[in-house]
């Protein structure tokens, strides 16, 4: 017969209270937490997680909704997250929702239905109408590389748009005027506040952000092969930026299949994929995304939300960098780079 919290009890000579209490994570006297962790390892004592968070109605789990599990942006920021939550004794379901709004609402509605704790999410739906079922069910909800207004959500991004205004200002400084840009899908808060940047940057240059250099994908490989052909069979650009991981691939596949030099004949900035960027030659020259550090801001505020705490919601931005690579010219002289 399994061991029982009674027999913990009968083992050290303490009180339920205090058993239960060391189960729920409280504060004990090292002397007496030292005597349960001896006779749980002494009885071979499991833990019924199950009976446990119907008695509690925490079940130490927290759900996680993602655009595309194969997005190394998502998984890098996802094995943080576990790793944390994992020291504290929470165990995490991620569900990929393949960029479709309808799917991530069904992933949202099964988190609920299993009781998990909160929900990280990096929403595919722009108003956040897919996190309906956990905001009735009051479960916490930290947004991730995106900021739905107005909901009072917690929520971890990045500088989209000082990063894109950066980067576009460095083909400005290096003598380009005709930069074309790969934007995101028209509604996603990352692709707009990119886009948005990259505008910015062009009017305080005394530049008009003209239509021809503006094409939308949609954050896939594909599109940004695509993308990268439209622009280039306009025959206007001297320089490309592109504004996302899976689209810098596909983007420079197409170039490469073009036959296009780089920087020699364009000069390109990409987005995040710094091992890509530097197995090609030359050098891609990328902005990277802090994704360690949005992943652990994400699952320290998860962890204090599930302690309890209800201060009002946060918005943590977070600055980008750029990894210089060979990508850039300067009136077809390449710029001195960093090791």
């Amino acid at each position: 017969m399994a061991a029982t919290m009674k027999d913990i009890a009968k083992e050290t000579g303490l009180g339920l209270a205090t058993i239960s209490s060391y189960f729920n994570g409280g504060n004990l006297r090292e002397k007496n937490r030292a005597a349960i962790e001896s006779a749980i390892k002494e009885l071979h004592f499991e833990v019924n997680e199950i009976a446990r968070g119907l008695k509690s109605k925490r079940t130490r789990t927290v759900g996680i909704v993602i655009p595309e599990l194969r997005n190394l942006f998502c998984t890098d920021i996802i094995t943080v997250i576990e790793d944390i939550l994992r020291s504290h004794g929470y165990a995490t379901m991620v569900c990929d929702c393949r960029t479709d709004p309808g799917l991530e609402k069904e992933a949202v509605d099964f988190l609920t239905q299993k009781m998990v704790d909160g929900i990280f999410s990096i929403p595919v739906t722009a108003d956040g109408s897919h996190l309906s079922s956990a905001v009735r069910k009051k479960k916490p909800v930290v947004v991730i590389d995106r900021k739905i207004n107005g909901s009072g959500f917690d929520s971890v991004l990045v500088d989209n748009i000082g990063a894109a205004k950066t980067d576009t200002e460095l083909l400005i400084q290096n003598g380009h005027t005709k930069i074309g840009i790969i934007a995101g899908p028209r509604g996603v808060f990352t692709a707009a506040e990119r886009l948005l940047g990259y505008k910015t940057a062009l009017i305080e240059h005394g530049l008009l952000p003209g239509g021809a250099l503006i094409v939308h994908g949609d954050y896939t490989i594909e599109s940004g092969k695509l993308c990268a052909q439209k622009l280039w069979a306009r025959k206007e650009m001297t320089a490309l930026f592109i504004t996302n991981h899976e689209m810098t691939v596909g983007a420079v596949t197409a170039l490469n299949q073009m036959k296009i030099k780089f920087p020699g004949t364009l000069s390109v900035i990409g987005f995040d994929c710094v091992d890509f960027a530097r197995a090609i030659t030359p050098p891609l020259t990328v902005v990277t995304q802090p994704t360690g550090e949005i992943g652990r801001r994400a699952a320290e505020i998860m962890l204090k939300r599930l302690s309890g705490n209800r201060d009002e919601p946060v918005c943590v931005r977070l600055p980008t960098q750029i990894s210089a690579g060979e990508s850039v010219t300067v009136n077809n002289l390449q710029l001195t780079t960093c090791s």
